[in-house]
């Protein structure tokens, strides 16, 4: 691949009622704003070939893809990877986005969720799917996920000793781009940070 175009979802309906959801299963996909997003991802993509598409197991960011991809959709081969599904948030399923936080800022990245995993492990399960990216021959790849998967990209990319920083607040259905050497680094240093060498 030359170019991963790499976005979050959609607002999904857990975003309107600020609630986490980190089992595909119980998905309840895009918002009408969220839809109105994914539209606007496609014309902001429409003068790009785009070669293959990934996305997650969830509803909310295929259908956010199917969007982007607009009449392209039918005639573009579209992936399925389970590595880029959101953080499985174990006994937090349904909770609120606030309680979610409270959990998080009390304990670290190497911390599992109660009966779920840990940010460090999401982390090596993104890093993995990022690094297949890398193994396509197809020139253009839209990726579609979740939130913590691009912040974490974006921010091991330039090389930040944080993966969770500078860049915090992905905004919905926007497209950040990485060419190989981008992603390369983005892999090698998500890997460094989560406890395991590159």
């Amino acid at each position: 691949m030359r170019v991963v175009l790499l976005a979050r979802h959609g607002q999904s309906l857990f975003n309107v009622d600020h609630v986490v959801n980190g089992d595909p299963r119980l998905d309840r996909g895009l918002s009408p704003v969220g839809v109105d997003e994914g539209a606007k991802l496609e014309r902001q993509i429409a003068g790009i070939t785009i070669g293959l598409c990934v996305t997650s197991e969830f509803p909310r960011a295929q259908q956010t893809a199917q969007l982007a991809l607009g009449e392209r959709a039918h005639a573009t081969q579209t992936l399925v990877d389970p590595d880029l599904n959101d953080v499985r948030v174990g006994e937090l399923e349904g909770d609120t986005l606030e309680s979610y936080r409270t959990w998080k800022h009390a304990h670290t990245s190497a911390d599992p969720f109660p009966g779920g995993e840990s940010l460090d492990a999401a982390a090596r399960r993104y890093a993995a799917a990022f690094e297949r990216l890398l193994e396509h021959a197809e020139e253009t790849i839209l990726c579609v996920c979740h939130e913590i998967p691009v912040r974490y990209a974006v921010n091991a990319a330039a090389g930040s000793d944080t993966l969770d920083g500078p860049l915090h607040d992905v905004a919905n259905a926007t497209p950040y781009v990485f060419d190989a050497a981008g992603l390369r680094r983005a892999v090698d240093h998500i890997r460094q940070l989560a406890g395991l060498q590159a």
